[in-house]
């Protein structure tokens, strides 16, 4: 008996062609290239597949303006199977966000932000009152299946007066729940030196490529010893590209300095989506491609290493039994102008394109173009 669906002649990234074959939403067998058909067969040749990508850092709260976005603009139709929201809702209004998923097709988590009004304002945590550890702990406990950390964001235009206070108070959320945090940096105050030490093994740190002047690399260009401390003891470092916090100078001094990738994610949202200077995830990938990292470690750092994080390895694998849960793309032999946060151009010589997924038993194609 055919399969229900083949994806047909698609390359690993190690070089290998198969068949996918797939049952009922799961992979069932990887065949020679061109031997297996299904009652949908997908011609994927000369095309790439992963599992399926994963963006740890998005906002997905539609209602909220300027950082919401709907959840499958942001999701499968530029490539993502699995979004993760940054922190857009607090305690107030996480069950609707919750509640988005049943409308959408793209796998969605959330950090909780810990305060209680989420980026319905964007200085959150300039009052302690809304910090409110009763109101944590209730929403926790409400979406144990969907909260997969706490967020705090951490600069001087969210936190007002309160300097660190608020990122210790995460801090203690989390010691009390188990729950890794992720911390937003950005201008000062708090100092970049006040905020590292604070953070523990597998918490998260992003916009760690930000060119402000509050990063974390000296006038040298070369690492502080803050940022290599910090990831002797575990903290992981996340893009987080967005609007103002992806600066190519500074992702060129983390390479040069062999600092290695973790996880690349968009802090996609309307704004940035539609005018720059993110659009999709295809063109936050190019642009580290064109940076000079390999392809593997490129699309590794969406896929197994956010994955391994969420401690889902399997939504970052591609194993007969599993779900299938995939993502095909192309690499184009086409120059792309690419764009950071500070309006600095680099040109690359190809570029990444999604083309479709896998989802729970569908397949769709991606209209958003890199």
């Amino acid at each position: 008996m055919k399969p229900s669906m083949v994806l047909s002649r698609v390359r690993f990234l190690n070089g290998e062609i198969v068949d996918i074959a797939m049952e009922n939403g799961r992979i069932t067998g990887l065949h020679e290239p061109g031997t297996v058909s299904g009652t949908q067969t997908i011609n994927g040749e000369g095309l790439y597949v992963s599992s399926g990508w994963i963006d740890m850092h998005v906002h997905a709260f539609p209602a909220f303006d300027p950082y919401g976005d709907e959840i499958d603009a942001i999701g499968i139709q530029g490539g993502c199977t699995t979004i993760v929201d940054a922190g857009s809702c607090g305690a107030d209004r996480i069950h609707e966000l919750a509640a988005s998923r049943k409308q959408s097709h793209t796998r969605l988590f959330a950090f909780l932000n810990i305060s209680r009004i989420g980026l319905e304002r964007t200085d959150e945590l300039s009052q302690l009152h809304w910090i409110d550890e009763t109101a944590v702990m209730q929403a926790l406990e409400n979406h144990a299946d969907f909260i997969i950390g706490l967020k705090a964001r951490i600069s001087s235009s969210v936190v007002g007066e309160n300097g660190i206070t608020p990122l210790r108070r995460a801090i203690q959320f989390a010691e009390d729940t188990g729950l890794p945090i992720m911390t937003h940096i950005g201008s000062a105050p708090p100092l970049i030196e006040e905020i590292m030490p604070l953070l523990r093994s597998r918490d998260m740190v992003t916009h760690y490529l930000n060119g402000k002047a509050n990063n974390l690399f000296d006038e040298k260009g070369l690492p502080k010893s803050v940022l290599t401390d910090a990831i002797e003891r575990g903290v992981k470092l996340d893009v987080g590209h967005g609007t103002a916090s992806f600066s190519f100078e500074t992702a060129q001094q983390a390479k040069d300095a062999g600092i290695s990738l973790h996880t690349i994610s968009t802090d996609i949202y309307r704004g940035n989506r539609l005018n720059g200077p993110v659009y999709n995830m295809a063109n936050v990938l190019t642009k580290f491609l064109t940076l000079g990292y390999t392809l593997t470690e490129v699309i590794e750092a969406v896929t197994t290493a956010p994955a391994a994080w969420l401690d889902r390895p399997e939504l970052g694998r591609i194993q007969v039994g599993d779900a299938a849960n995939l993502t095909l793309f192309s690499i184009e032999p086409r120059p792309s102008r690419l764009i950071d946060s500070e309006g600095r151009t680099y040109t690359s010589t190809h570029t990444i394109q999604a083309e479709g997924v896998i989802l729970n038993d569908q397949y769709f194609t991606c209209p958003i173009r890199a």
